[in-house]
């Protein structure tokens, strides 16, 4: 079966599931054998600040996709399923862009848009691929282990206290993530009232952020990892205000690698999980080495 993943996201459970994709998005780079396979789109967003970053994509979104697609190559590559997504047209390809793409070309695939909201969203996302791929009993032994591996962290955390915790996917505007990292902190034995569980991220007004007052504040930007974090993280550090938060005076703000562990729906959230955990109760839990202080 000739399967192009779109998203960073699908082409992480693909492999997890034994399934090699014969072209992926630019942007996937988790296994690192995706990053020697073809490629089917470019991104129109080169910014390197975190505001400069946000206006190019305000503005190619308003005119249109953030990014366009190798009709050609896709042709010739012959796929039998497109596996997509529906969450987020700014994360990666989503399958609107997916639809006006194969309209044009030769090809007719199945197309599999995975939608997720909340933390189970993400399992289901790993049956569905098992499904499309013919690889369902796979899916279902990962599935399990995941599920047990979340239980386990549950059965570890203290029911109090649960530090009041903040999880920045953007440092310029602020935005606090929301969609299943809510039920991460939830599940790691952290209390998250910055950002409703299974809705998309808001900006948030910095006096806004400074009232709620993180306990614990982890900044995990979408699309960075932690080295580019550190590098722009200026950008919150700079702001009036900022060493008169909590989880500052404490010495407990961390950078996580957003890419890796919690701004995609892959089976690494449960890493995440198993991380958080960690932030918002070291007593219980051993600080993993890929957390950094900034």
């Amino acid at each position: 079966m000739n399967v192009i993943s779109t998203s960073p996201s699908s082409t992480e459970i693909l492999y997890e599931l034994g399934v090699e994709p014969v072209a992926v998005s630019h942007a996937c780079d988790h296994p690192p054998a995706a990053t020697e396979l073809p490629t089917i789109d470019v991104s129109k967003v080169d910014a390197s600040a975190s505001a400069d970053r946000h206006e190019q994509v305000r503005t190619a979104t308003a005119n249109g996709h953030l990014y366009r697609m190798d009709g050609e190559r896709i042709d010739a590559l012959e796929p039998d399923l497109i596996v997509t997504q529906g969450v987020c047209g700014v994360c990666a390809v989503d399958d609107v862009l997916v639809e006006e793409t194969l309209a044009d070309l030769a090809v007719d695939p199945d197309v599999l848009a995975l939608q997720a909201n909340r933390l189970a969203d993400v399992l289901e996302c790993v049956e569905d691929v098992g499904r499309a791929t013919a690889t369902e009993e796979r899916a279902t032994a990962l599935v399990d282990d995941l599920r047990e591996r979340i239980a386990g962290v549950e059965r570890r955390v203290p029911d109090e206290p649960r530090p009041r915790t903040a999880v920045l996917e953007w440092m310029d505007p602020i935005r606090p993530a929301g969609s299943w990292v809510p039920d991460v902190v939830d599940a790691a034995g952290g209390e998250y009232d910055i950002g409703d569980p299974g809705e998309r991220s808001q900006p948030l007004e910095w006096d806004a952020f400074l009232a709620y007052d993180p306990e614990v504040l982890v900044v995990a930007p979408c699309g960075f990892d932690a080295e580019r974090t550190l590098e722009q993280f200026h950008e919150l550090s700079d702001r009036p205000g900022w060493d008169e938060i909590t989880a500052v005076r404490d010495d407990r703000v961390f950078v996580l690698d957003g890419s890796a562990y919690l701004t995609r729906w892959t089976p690494r959230l449960v890493d995440a999980i198993e991380r958080l955990a960690a932030l918002c109760h070291s007593e219980e839990f051993e600080l993993p080495a890929d957390v950094v202080r900034p």
